[in-house]
């Protein structure tokens, strides 16, 4: 009796484990699927940079005020140890006076390393794929939000915000870059560019208010902690999924051009500079609008916590209107980026004139409506100018979009303030308001670019040297065949020969797109 239990047991066991089996096989099947893959990876993407974001806006309701009370208590400690002479007070009212532009380095630093790290991090995409750069950055990311929830000193928070930068310039560039990838066709394209760009815009404007109340209600340590949680998660679908140190396929794809290259194509130039001037209203007033509300509005906590929250629905309708355009008429991107700038422009030029929270909420939903149209209408033609003026390899492109946004994020902490010291508030908003009118008309030098049509022969005619390595010669040989209405078939004898394609397979196998 006992044995046949025991044989039943096992029985049962080893068919609850083929059942396992076949599942856990079925999952594979499901993930390998080309269309499934590529949503799994944009889900992937999207939490990254949705991770990224929130991090980067969650310490702003936190760090002052736990800066503040890490000072207090030290100032109390001194205070009872020894008796304060003049000149340590002197000290102490020094150190006072430097704390706004301690916030200000804290907040900038992350956007600094990621500014110096781009071009290196560009490159390294580049040559080794997306995958194993976008996993690299989310590890750094997970170390970067637990340093964040231990952190007790300025100079732990200091080096946990640097460590953000460092992981942000792989995650992010690679992340937008394996869209740009995997998403070849241009509507397909910019819808994905789009939903990612949504979930960078809810993260950082749900960050504050997330922050913000778990802060008060349950302190410092937790945000950080949910924060990173979610990280090592996406890190483990990564892991499973695009599983970054067995695909090697990069090995034999062509290699994109120096980054300094892009840098001075005009096209990209013109586009990266429309992006660094539409983000600098946006990163010069998150840390000057506070003090403005103070004073000229009276507001209170709760209205300045709120401050930008309501903008985030405008954005997400500008991405979705974007896109709708887009897919009905894709030769008119330029077009919408300026339409963009100029919302920018007049938003930025009416905020001095709000005189309380519900007049001031317009603009700022005028700010991110622009915002929307701009970076969902530029990003996209980043790739296709790389795809019909380059290799079709994003690294490098989408590092210096990041580059764009990163000059913006790093200026606005530490310049605004002083801008607003020395000029005004108001002579801050016009500039920039000015500086994003003036600026759209050269986005018609994009004007041509739908026009243009891809290059078949990469490697010879736009890096100006021939094919390096037998992969080159064989691939520029089968695109030669290609373009003269040949195909590749086997012999029996296993010799490879050239046929005459039909009609049909020439229309199916795709070719120049305008």
């Amino acid at each position: 009796m006992t044995e046949g239990q025991a044989a039943n047991m096992s029985q049962t066991a080893a068919s609850k484990l083929s059942q396992m089996g076949e599942r856990t096989k079925q999952l594979g099947n499901v993930i390998q699927d080309p269309q499934r893959q590529k949503r799994i990876i944009l889900v992937i993407v999207c939490i990254a940079l949705l991770l990224d974001n929130m991090l980067y806006m969650v310490i702003v309701p936190i760090i002052p005020d736990y800066l503040e009370g890490l000072q207090e208590a030290a100032d109390r400690a001194e205070a009872a140890a020894t008796h304060t002479n003049s000149s340590n007070s002197t000290a102490h009212k020094v150190a006072k006076g430097n704390f706004d532009l301690q916030i200000g380095v804290l907040f900038a630093s992350k956007a600094i390393l990621q500014l110096l790290v781009n071009p290196l991090s560009g490159t390294f995409i580049d040559r080794v794929g997306y995958d194993i750069p976008l996993f690299i950055g989310l590890n750094i990311m997970f170390l970067s939000t637990l340093t964040f929830a231990f952190a007790e000193n300025y100079a732990t928070l200091f080096l946990a915000r640097s460590i953000q930068g460092l992981g942000s310039a792989f995650a992010d560039t690679s992340g937008i870059a394996l869209i740009a990838d995997k998403f070849t066709e241009e509507a397909e394209r910019s819808k994905a560019l789009g939903i990612a760009l949504a979930f960078i815009s809810f993260g950082s404007l749900v960050a504050p208010p997330f922050g913000g109340v778990l802060y008060e209600f349950a302190g410092k340590h937790v945000p950080f902690l949910i924060l990173a949680c979610v990280c090592l998660i996406d890190g483990v679908l990564c892991l499973t999924v695009l599983k970054p140190f067995s695909n090697r396929e990069r090995d034999n794809m062509p290699v994109g051009p120096p980054i300094y290259k892009l840098m001075i194509d005009p096209y990209i130039a013109v586009v990266a500079g429309a992006l660094v001037i539409c983000n600098i209203p946006l990163a010069f007033l998150e840390p000057t609008i506070a003090n403005w509300m103070e004073q000229n509005m009276h507001a209170s906590e709760w209205e300045i916590g709120m401050t930008w929250f309501p903008a985030f629905f405008p954005h997400v309708l500008g991405v979705y209107l974007t896109v709708k355009l887009a897919a009905k008429y894709p030769h008119l991107q330029w077009f919408y980026g300026a339409i963009g700038m100029v919302f920018i422009g007049a938003s930025s030029c009416t905020v001095p004139a709000c005189k309380n929270f519900g007049q001031l909420m317009i603009p700022l939903c005028g700010i991110c409506f622009g915002i929307a149209f701009v970076d969902t209408a530029l990003l996209p033609t980043l790739g296709f100018l790389v795809d019909v003026r380059h290799v079709s390899v994003y690294g490098s492109v989408y590092a210096i979009a990041d580059i764009s946004y990163c000059v913006a994020y790093a200026l606005g902490p530490i310049v605004a303030g002083q801008i607003v010291h020395d000029l005004g508030f108001v002579q801050l908003n016009l500039g920039m308001g000015l500086a994003n009118v003036l600026y759209a008309p050269a986005l018609l030098l994009l004007k041509n670019v739908a026009q243009m049509k891809p290059s078949f022969s990469e490697r010879n005619m736009l890096l100006e040297d021939g094919p390096t390595g037998l992969y080159d010669t064989i691939k520029m040989e089968q695109r030669e065949k290609k373009r003269k209405g040949l195909c590749t078939t086997i012999d029996e004898n296993g010799i490879e020969t050239f046929v005459q394609r039909s009609h049909s397979e020439d229309e199916s196998s795709g070719g120049e797109y305008a």
